[in-house]
């Protein structure tokens, strides 16, 4: 296999000779990242505080982030403002007054982030976003732990006065730990948590339905640490549910009620799961695909929760199992990461060629003080490279990112990273971990200054603009630029195929990034613009079926090679 060094060395001879742009199909080859002094990619500072930890994040369509945490620990380091407070008597530390904030929105473009309100307990909670754009945030703890608040993607009219709203015991059953996953309707799919081997949906046809569905597979996965919580859920390209709890998986009819396919046990059979927790994403679609994998890294093994409480840190698991869930007779392929993780978030690159596995520890598990080892250095894995050169460690960050943090990618392709908090309260002093209220951005390598000459520029639809209304099956008109260094190389660049993704940004939370998912878009043709250099137009189509894409708002990035730049938002309806 051609070495980092001759790909950067051929991609720069192209470049001189003038043949210009390369632009590659998604089926072709993607380049490795470049090196860089301590591995690639690079890591910013956007806030020292945003008085708020964040053990929960979302992105919306209007580029705003989301960001909570719990309510159960006092108060926190961003006060309410207008002398609002919450006053919760069922509140287990501060029933009588708390007049500080628990979530923040942050404005990625401008870098700055406001108080929002929650008033009751949303700690290891669960989210999605539903079609129209709304975050629909379920369960948590205590007074919260049946509770459905939303939180709408705010406008500049009524930006200062936009604010969660919540509403009591909507859920059917106490929901602490559990999972949510869009499905083709546009309903949520909300299963499992504490004590809780069942499922049920949101919204409910019919608002007094108090009923819970049944799924013996997750009282068959717990154990004696409950390493079956924050199950992983991924819409299967059939429309039924890859549901992974522990060491075992299943593919469930949630509309019979019934186990379609059981997978074979993830070898070694060590528990991936909270608190065990590894973490999961189902790997990039090709257009109209026939086929899906899901691939399952790191965790830790059987005991280490136990371990933790005696302050004996088990090294966590190295290795992550692939398997393609649609096979006729699927198996699990076992590969290693350069160090062992726990509790890292995996993210899906826009560039549809790489997954980022972040934050984390090297040792323990999930919990209060359960970890003494950071793992500081985030890992790039390229499921298109051949088994053995697939991992590649990136740059370190200075900052733990252990329990309680989280990590979600953003329309200008870096991702976001916040939150740890490890122990019971907010406590800065006298720990060697303390608790976390920075943002870091990690960049990745295609975000260097030196790709910038490949970097293609969406200019219609505007990044800046309205997301675009698009419906199944639509063919999409999208305009960019690349830059180019004379007139004549414009002129005598070849044109292939443009490689675009589509995304579907995260809820992420205790190292499961739910509804996370990335298409290629079939790209039916691309053409040069005769006006100017640099200029193309790609047709592409979108997905053809709620199955493959449910309702709702997606980023959408032109990708040259493996850079991308920022992304643009559409709307299926």
């Amino acid at each position: 296999m051609p070495n980092k060094t001759t790909m950067k060395l051929t991609m720069l001879t192209l470049l001189h000779s003038l043949v210009g742009l390369l632009l590659l199909a998604f089926a072709g080859i993607i380049a490795p990242a470049a090196a860089a002094r301590g591995g690639g990619g690079r890591w910013d500072l956007l806030q020292r505080s945003i008085g708020v930890s964040a053990m929960h994040m979302q992105l919306l369509h209007n580029d705003r982030v989301i960001i909570f945490d719990r309510t159960n620990f006092g108060r926190s380091n961003l006060s309410l403002p207008d002398g609002r407070c919450r006053r919760n008597p069922r509140d287990l530390v501060l029933p009588a007054v708390d007049c500080t904030a628990h979530s923040a929105e942050y404005d990625v473009a401008r870098n700055t982030f406001r108080p929002l309100s929650i008033f009751t307990d949303t700690i290891c909670s669960s989210g999605a976003v539903a079609p129209d754009g709304t975050l629909v945030q379920t369960g948590g703890w205590n007074d919260g732990a049946r509770n459905v608040r939303t939180m709408r993607a705010c406008d500049g009219d009524d930006e200062a006065s936009c604010d969660w709203i919540e509403t009591q015991d909507a859920l059917a059953v106490k929901r602490w730990y559990a999972t949510n996953q869009i499905l083709p309707d546009g309903r949520a799919f909300i299963v499992g948590g504490r004590g809780q081997f069942n499922y049920e949906f949101f919204p409910k046809a019919d608002v007094s339905d108090s009923s819970a569905i049944a799924l013996p597979f997750l009282a068959q996965t717990t154990d004696p640490e409950e390493n079956n919580l924050y199950p992983f859920v991924h819409l299967n390209i059939d429309g039924n549910l890859f549901i992974f709890a522990n060491n075992r998986a299943v593919l469930l009819d949630y509309r019979k009620n019934e186990i379609v396919r059981t997978y074979p046990e993830l070898a070694g059979g060590d528990p991936r799961n909270y608190p065990s927790s590894g973490s999961s994403v189902l790997l990039p679609l090709k257009p109209s695909p026939t086929e899906a994998e899901v691939l399952v890294c790191g965790g830790a093994p059987t005991g280490s929760r136990n371990s933790a409480k005696d302050k004996i840190f088990t090294p966590a698991l190295t290795t992550c199992g692939r398997i393609k869930i649609t096979d006729a007779s699927p198996s699990w392929v076992v590969e290693t990461m350069p160090s062992p993780r726990v509790m890292g978030d995996m993210i899906l690159l826009p560039n549809g060629a790489e997954v980022l596995i972040i934050n984390g520890a090297m040792d323990g598990s999930a919990g209060m003080e359960s970890a003494n080892t950071p793992a500081y250095a985030p890992v790039v894995y390229r499921p298109d490279h051949l088994p053995g050169y697939r991992f590649e460690e990136q740059s370190s960050t200075d900052i733990a990112r252990m329990y309680h943090s989280s990590a979600v990618l953003l329309r200008d392709g870096r991702v976001l990273v916040a939150g740890s908090n490890p122990h019971i309260y907010y406590n800065f002093t006298n720990v060697r971990y303390p608790t976390e209220l920075s943002l870091e951005a990690f960049s990745p390598e295609y975000l260097d200054s030196s790709n910038d000459i490949l970097r293609p520029k969406i200019t219609d639809p505007s990044p800046a603009g309205a997301p675009v209304s698009v419906a199944y099956g639509d063919s999409m008109k999208l305009q960019f630029e690349v830059p180019t260094p004379t007139k004549s190389v414009h002129a005598a660049a070849s044109i292939g195929l443009v490689s675009v993704t589509m995304v579907a940004p995260s809820f992420t939370t205790h190292s499961f990034a739910m509804n996370q998912r990335l298409l290629f878009l079939d790209v039916v043709e691309t053409t040069a613009a005769l006006n100017r250099a640099g200029a193309y137009e790609a047709s592409v189509v979108m997905p053809a079926t709620a199955v493959l894409a449910p309702l709702g708002y997606y980023m959408i990035f032109v990708v040259n090679g493996h850079i991308p730049r920022e992304g643009t938002w559409v709307h299926i309806q």
